[in-house]
């Protein structure tokens, strides 16, 4: 298993599926976990997660939340 972490930022607020509220714009961490395809001839991986980490909101002051989303729809959301 091999996790690589990017940065996105979103210059205006966005919403996805799986967050339960519209997201204000801003820096947000992302993590992509891929597994490795066992017995090719080369290195292959294929991706089996994305976590998008939320910062806290008011009432959840000093707590982050990690939620699992669809690569392709945070990729849309960020191209808007």
């Amino acid at each position: 298993m091999r996790t690589t972490r990017k940065t996105v930022i979103f210059d205006l607020p966005f919403t996805l599926s799986a967050l339960d509220e519209q997201q204000p714009a801003g820096t947000y961490t992302v993590d992509t976990d891929e597994e490795l395809l066992e017995g090719l001839s080369f290195l292959a991986y294929r991706r089996v997660a994305t976590t998008i980490y939320l910062p806290p909101r008011h009432s959840r002051a000093g707590s982050v939340q990690a939620v699992s989303v669809d690569p392709q729809e945070l990729d849309a959301a960020q191209r808007r």
